[in-house]
């Protein structure tokens, strides 16, 4: 049950989830909405593939079309985190340098590897998006046909493929809850 009420005084940062697709980090980061909404936080969820239809649709998946749509959610990321409001960011990010790049413009900024091997992935396809990527019907798929950087020192790494969603979203709660981020 959602509560009520003024939301709590916060100072706005970024939860920036990365990972391979299908890895969790969309469900991992509806969990933590939900739960830090409940904690009566002022919280934003920028979701890649709703970034996408709705902020860049105008961009494909070369590297360099990659890099402009994470800069576009960087930016919105820096704005509302400036704005004292708490940002799920859920978007594959697949290069160290983009990252980089997110962590110096936005400022307060968490990474938190959603990490999970990518036979697991295969497995797990319930798209059918690695498939097609392996029988080349789909072009820069990051894994396959482009690479994924992962991140060299994350604040927080989640084994999905060792822990269900909800122990995942529990842990970065308590590293944020530790670090003092959130009470």
């Amino acid at each position: 049950m959602e509560q009520r009420g003024e939301p709590v005084v916060q100072k706005g940062f970024t939860l920036w989830l990365t990972g391979l697709s299908g890895a969790g980090k969309t469900t991992i980061a509806h969990i933590l909405e939900k739960k830090m909404k409940q904690m009566r936080f002022k919280v934003e969820l920028l979701d890649g593939d709703a970034i996408r239809s709705n902020l860049s649709p105008d961009l494909g998946f070369s590297k360099q079309d990659r890099m402009v749509n994470i800069k576009r959610v960087a930016f919105i990321a820096k704005l509302l985190t400036r704005n004292n409001v708490i940002v799920i960011a859920s978007l594959i990010s697949p290069y160290n340098d983009i990252r980089s790049y997110c962590r110096a413009e936005i400022g307060d900024y968490i990474e938190v590897f959603v990490k999970c091997p990518l036979d697991v992935l295969i497995k797990r396809d319930t798209k059918g998006l690695y498939e097609k990527a392996m029988a080349g019907e789909i072009a820069n798929f990051t894994g396959i046909s482009d690479p994924y950087e992962e991140p060299l020192n994350p604040e927080i790494t989640v084994a999905t493929d060792r822990e269900p969603p909800e122990q995942s979203a529990e842990k970065i709660l308590q590293w944020l809850k530790q670090k003092n981020y959130i009470r």
